[in-house]
């Protein structure tokens, strides 16, 4: 009997376990991220006043992908637009983002050519090589050329979330540059991230701990939250939970006008233009999609700002 029980009780804490699932990364987090605390209301002010940011978002590769995960194909949208299932052309892109006192940065990484020659060497085993389709990649610009033509070292990091076609080029970032994430985007459980788990620890293996922003809410609740980076209204990182727990969007006010970028929270220019977020790749639909209202509803009292989506301009 006590044989029995001890079993029971191990049997009940691995489905505990299961049921529970796990965060999407054992990475370790470091110190919290720069940046002062800010509003909706400071940054709105600034928004139609050229910024000091010189920006390029580099498309690093081509893929496709099933649309059922890029868009809610069960939103009365899709259903009246008759939108079924089938592979979708999408980017994976790198944004290099120069700022004239603190550098440069990446917001997202592309794709390493590492990654697409031996994936299993860096960490995707062969369900994840499967589900993801790595053969349908196609790399135009790696990781490392995007880094090899950049005018001085990299400062950091900033990712919109930790999906691995957004943490893709990790293998040509070095071991020392900082890391810069949304709040709890490493730390609430999934079920789903039992299965990528291991793939994002070795991509982000040796490198430097996250760090994370921490927002706190807008006093006007048009968003979840504003962080002003660099202190000097150039760069605003939008929280936008929903598609993961911690995504991120920035407003970057550059020298040719602002630029937002949504990361996930709206994959494809259907969707934005629908006001559709996101499907099967997207792990709270009801946040996901009042973010993106709440971003849309940004562009419409600024429809001067440079859109640039997930994975499609």
């Amino acid at each position: 009997m006590k044989t029995k029980h001890r079993f029971l009780l191990i049997l009940g804490s691995a489905l505990t376990l299961i049921l529970q699932g796990c965060t999407v990364t054992n990475h370790p987090l470091g110190k919290q991220a720069p940046g002062r605390t800010s509003s909706s209301a400071e940054m709105e002010r600034l928004i139609d006043q050229p910024g000091p940011i010189q920006l390029e978002t580099i498309n690093s590769a081509d893929w496709s992908v099933p649309l059922s995960g890029l868009l809610n194909l069960k939103s009365p949208a899709a259903i009246e637009a008759g939108l079924k299932d089938r592979d979708e052309p999408i980017q994976i892109y790198a944004h290099l983002l120069k700022h004239p006192k603190f550098g440069n940065y990446l917001v997202d990484t592309g794709v390493s050519r590492k990654l697409v020659n031996d994936p299993g060497k860096e960490g995707l085993n062969w369900l994840i090589r499967k589900v993801m389709h790595i053969e349908r990649i196609k790399l135009n610009k790696s990781t490392a050329e995007i880094l090899q033509g950049m005018d001085g070292k990299l400062s950091g990091v900033f990712f919109t979330h930790l999906h691995i076609d957004h943490i893709s080029g990790m293998p040509d970032i070095p071991n020392d540059v900082p890391l810069y994430i949304g709040a709890s985007e490493s730390t609430e459980t999934n079920l789903k991230n039992m299965f990528v788990q291991g793939a994002t620890d070795q991509l982000l293996e040796n490198k430097r701990p996250l760090q994370e922003w921490h927002f706190q809410p807008d006093p006007q609740n048009k968003f979840e939250g504003v962080i002003d980076i660099f202190e000097d209204g150039s760069v605003f990182a939008i929280s936008v939970p929903g598609h993961t727990p911690g995504s991120t969007a920035f407003l970057i006010r550059t020298t040719q006008g602002p630029v937002l970028l949504t990361g996930d929270t709206g994959h494809t220019r259907w969707g934005w233009e629908h006001t559709v977020e996101p499907g099967d790749f997207t792990e709270d639909n009801e946040r996901n999609l009042k973010n993106l209202k709440s971003l849309k509803d940004l562009v419409a009292r600024h429809p001067q700002i440079d859109v640039r989506l997930g994975h499609q301009r």
